[in-house]
């Protein structure tokens, strides 16, 4: 029902998905002229059509002024970042060392919420509704969905990889359900639908707050052979921050609240033993909200941001406890961030679902999302995001949640209305797929 990104080419008679391995060899039989003609196309393209990324803008009368030193050096090592003050103050004013300088200045972190500046470790602000009590021993999902026919993440085949997965038949379902919910909860609430690329630029992704030149790999990029340096999204806040780049508001526009169901791709993941199956995966289907704000009203929307999550989550019988990061778990862009744990029964542990950030101006500083106040000054918006629904995680707390003793998951009441009639998730009367093990050719 919400559009999926797929790039295909015909081949073989049929729709087959582009990747480096299968595209490039069809070039490797062609002429150097084709191959040059191909590049100067892409060229073309991306010139004409790929909108201008403009020069980010720094606050630089607080960064360079050396009575913030001590501030922003503080700032830094509470968030346990990569910035270095001192050494753009050793480079402020210097015209030949410009580009240097600038690398310097892009990796300070935006300024600490005064009221979590002191964390050390995550603060619980507050828990909502209870604790399941059973009188079994609950699964964990991928036992009880497993035995279901509802869920495969085991032997299937090369193409999908590592940490790859299914859902089929109820809990497929299940899943459109929470999305359909989600979306038409946000809608209520102001919220405009955008249909986000997952395909962007691997600039936009750092302007948005993520360093990908660090030796960790975060993100898939694509092959340079397609001209440019472009990425998957890891979340759709990155594209939807693309979509309002070069844009200047008129402060009666404000907020401006979207929403996009996306799929995201994050290339890292954790060997810890209780992130291993569909906890943390490549690829995941996200409901996303994001938001520009006047500067006045930002911690209003985050609020009502961190009060639909709450809502939302509360709705379908979870057990919730909200939580205030700290500063070192706040990343380079987020001025406050607030995390939502769901418990989740089969594995005894509460789960992260959800995620509501206030980046202040650190991403429009970079993006060039501005707007006019009624005076006629021209600031910089505030951009704020939350997690509405990630899929996996979400499936993981309610389908523990929800078990039966017999087995099967009982679905909650306001998600009964897209689920035609169902109930209940049963064993699912799918054949069995027939999956082996992938034995490449020597």
């Amino acid at each position: 029902c919400f559009p999926r990104a797929l790039i295909c080419c015909t081949a073989a008679g049929g729709n087959v998905p582009v990747t480096t391995d299968t595209f490039t060899p069809a070039f490797s039989n062609t002429t150097p002229s084709c191959k040059t003609q191909f590049r100067k196309q892409s060229t073309q393209y991306n010139a004409d059509t790929i909108p201008h990324i403009p020069k980010p803008e720094y606050d630089i009368n607080f960064l360079c002024n050396p009575s913030n030193r001590d501030t922003i050096f503080n700032n830094i090592k509470a968030r346990k970042t990569v910035g270095d003050i001192d050494k753009v103050l050793e480079l402020s004013g210097k015209p030949e060392l410009k580009k240097s300088f600038l690398y310097e200045l892009n990796k300070i972190p935006n300024q600490t919420d005064p009221r979590v500046l002191t964390y050390g470790e995550p603060q619980i602000l507050k828990q909502c509704g209870h604790e399941p009590e059973f009188d079994f021993k609950p699964q964990q999902f991928s036992t009880l969905a497993t035995n279901l026919n509802a869920f495969k993440s085991q032997l299937l085949g090369p193409l999908i990889g590592t940490r790859g997965y299914l859902f089929l038949g109820d809990l497929a379902q299940l899943e459109e359900a929470l999305i359909h919910f989600t979306v038409k909860k946000l809608m209520k609430h102001g919220f405009k639908l955008v249909s986000v690329p997952d395909i962007i630029p691997t600039e936009v992704i750092e302007r948005c707050g993520l360093i990908t030149d660090n030796g960790r790999h975060l993100v898939y990029n694509l092959s340079p052979f397609y001209e440019g340096d472009y990425s998957l999204s890891g979340t759709a806040e990155m594209s939807l921050a693309y979509k309002v780049m070069n844009t200047l508001f008129d402060s009666k526009d404000l907020p401006l609240k979207m929403a996009a169901v996306s799929r995201c791709f994050r290339a890292e993941i954790s060997n810890l033993i209780h992130e291993k199956n569909l906890y943390r995966v490549h690829q995941f289907t996200k409901v996303e909200m994001f938001v520009c704000s006047k500067h006045e009203e930002s911690e209003e929307q985050f609020q009502e941001l961190l009060s639909i999550q709450e809502d939302l989550f509360s709705s379908l019988n979870l057990y919730l406890r909200i939580i205030d990061m700290p500063p070192h778990d706040l990343g380079s862009p987020a001025y406050r961030k607030i995390d939502i744990e769901g418990w989740m029964p089969g594995r005894k542990l509460y789960g992260e679902l959800s995620s509501c950030s206030n980046c202040t101006d650190y991403q429009s500083r970079r993006l060039g999302i501005k707007y006019k106040t009624k005076n006629g000054e021209t600031l910089h918006v505030h951009t704020l995001n939350g997690t509405a629904c990630a899929i996996p995680r979400m499936l993981i707390a309610l389908c523990e949640t929800h078990q039966t003793k017999h087995n099967r998951i009982k679905v909650p009441e306001i998600l009964l209305p897209y689920m035609t009639g169902k109930t209940l998730i049963k064993k699912q009367p799918i054949a069995n797929m027939k999956l082996f093990k992938y034995r490449p050719q020597i």
